[in-house]
């Protein structure tokens, strides 16, 4: 059984649908958010479970392995965008240490932790490969915590004697995801066209036409973790999370003006002047080697799916 933490959020419903598919059962830890997507309800009571928990409190995570037999954990939970930084760091470190210590109780194999594209802040290059060194300072306090975290991770595994592997994930988007994200334009767009409105982005956070990221759809980030965690031999312990190519917004648009023809998305030419004038991905060649992943969702049938999902009238 996969403990999931932050199963119910965004990116964990999708790990718990892929391992479900994978033939694992999984638990799924809850705080803040109670609705269990429909996309996971046939499996709700059998082979997922689904436990409230505060991440932080010590005491009640390591309950669970007295409810469940957990041979594996994956930790997406995570202290939300905005308020103070030093209460965002507080309550993801003692969420991670708890982590690490119920991992070394319940003698579990191999614990997933999710990092972020953005710990590459800095580095050269448009390629980014897991082996990169990495600058100490951060442009955000996410990615400073999440190049901390990882450090920690594999340093109290190693003396605990199960293994940690770090997922370094890209822009994700789809079903249950943020209408709007102030990383990159794609959310938005989407939404937008499917509103019939004007995308409205705030001057500074205009997307350029030719400016783009690694962005990966969500159900695919789901599948890409859930066969990390389920890999019967990984020859590393960090591994980027993405599609291996970068997108840029000129190609969101045009994906989605293929499905909503009417959609009010003009872009300014070219690369934002202000930003670094290119495009960067993510190096995928480790977890492609090493589970067999690629990306099932190309940009053209992603934007289809997001846009028949919002449609059906949902709001995420």
């Amino acid at each position: 059984m996969i403990l999931i933490t932050g199963g119910l959020g965004f990116i964990g419903s999708h790990v718990a649908r892929a391992l479900l598919d994978l033939g694992e059962t999984c638990v799924v830890t809850r705080h803040r958010t109670a609705r269990l997507p429909e996309f996971l309800a046939d499996e709700a009571g059998g082979r997922l479970l689904v436990e409230p928990l505060d991440v932080t409190d010590e005491d009640a995570f390591l309950a669970l392995g007295k409810r469940h037999a957990v041979t594996g954990i994956v930790h997406l939970a995570a202290a939300g965008l905005g308020g103070r930084a030093l209460d965002a760091l507080a309550q993801s470190t003692q969420g991670l240490f708890n982590v690490l210590r119920a991992a070394e109780a319940w003698e579990v194999p191999r614990v997933g932790i999710a990092s972020t594209i953005g710990v590459y802040g800095g580095v050269p290059g448009d390629r980014l490969r897991e082996d990169a060194p990495l600058p100490t300072a951060g442009p955000h306090t996410i990615p400073a915590a999440k190049k901390a975290m990882e450090i920690l991770a594999l340093r109290a595994a190693a003396e605990a004697g199960f293994a940690v592997v770090n997922f370094r994930i890209g822009a994700i988007w789809g079903p249950l995801g943020r209408a709007a994200s102030p990383f990159f334009a794609a959310p938005r767009l989407v939404h937008a066209a499917v509103n019939g409105e004007d995308p409205a982005f705030p001057p500074e956070r205009t997307p350029y036409a030719e400016d783009g990221i690694d962005m990966c759809y969500a159900k695919d980030c789901g599948r890409a973790i859930a066969l990390l965690q389920t890999a019967a031999t990984l020859r590393h312990d960090t591994y980027n999370v993405g599609n291996g190519y970068a997108t840029t917004n000129s190609e969101v648009a045009g994906a989605i003006r293929a499905v909503v023809p009417d959609a009010r998305l003009d872009l300014p030419a070219g690369h934002d002047p202000a930003g670094p004038g290119t495009t960067v991905c993510l190096d995928t060649t480790r977890i492609r080697e090493d589970t067999g992943y690629h990306p099932r969702y190309d940009l053209e049938r992603a934007v289809a799916d997001y846009v028949a999902w919002l449609r059906a009238g949902r709001e995420r």
